[in-house]
């Protein structure tokens, strides 16, 4: 019977960890053995140079999730393949997962695909200088005093006739000055 395993890889070579093992399995006749690997990632959106971008991001950076029917062959495979450190259990002995676990992670990337995350991460932070991009003080420059995440808006301390003005702009209103 197939569990869930959650196999450790490198930071960074999570897609490749998951092809490697699929490709080998096959190699090998262990097709059976292998019925999913997965990568859970999720939909962010980030303001990169003013302007809102849809960006894929890993949900558990460095994990892979796999479908193993575990034998001592598929256990070498999945441990001898490139870029991979173990497993998540005890004495690195393989630990299976709850399907309902299993499913909370994909539950996650599911959600993530049916509507994108409010979560929005932004190239500066409070205290940074930033240039005021469009508006009725474009081209402004002032000081990040607060960040609003929940309604996506930054409070700028702008200088108007030699006053420090507090501005609400929304997020794609405004970047970093370099």
């Amino acid at each position: 019977m197939a569990r869930w395993y959650i196999i450790h890889a490198y930071s960074g070579f999570e897609n490749k960890v998951r092809d490697s093992i699929i490709a080998e399995a096959e190699r090998l006749g262990l097709s059976e053995g292998v019925e999913e690997v997965e990568v859970p990632t999720e939909t962010v959106t980030e303001v990169k140079r003013g302007k809102k971008v849809q960006v894929e991001r890993k949900f558990m950076p460095g994990y892979v999730l796999a479908k193993l029917n575990m034998t001592d062959d598929v256990y070498h495979l999945v441990k001898n393949t490139p870029k991979v450190t173990g497993f998540l259990g005890n004495n690195n002995k393989p630990q299976p997962i709850s399907e309902k676990e299993a499913a909370r992670y994909f539950g996650g990337v599911e959600e993530a695909k049916s509507a994108p995350k409010k979560q929005v991460s932004v190239d500066y932070e409070i205290g940074d200088q930033v240039k005021v991009l469009d508006g009725p003080f474009a081209s402004f420059n002032g000081l990040v005093e607060e960040l609003d995440f929940d309604k996506q808006k930054v409070k700028v301390s702008v200088s108007i006739f030699g006053r420090a003005t507090p501005v609400e702009l929304e997020f794609e209103q405004v970047e970093l000055v370099k």
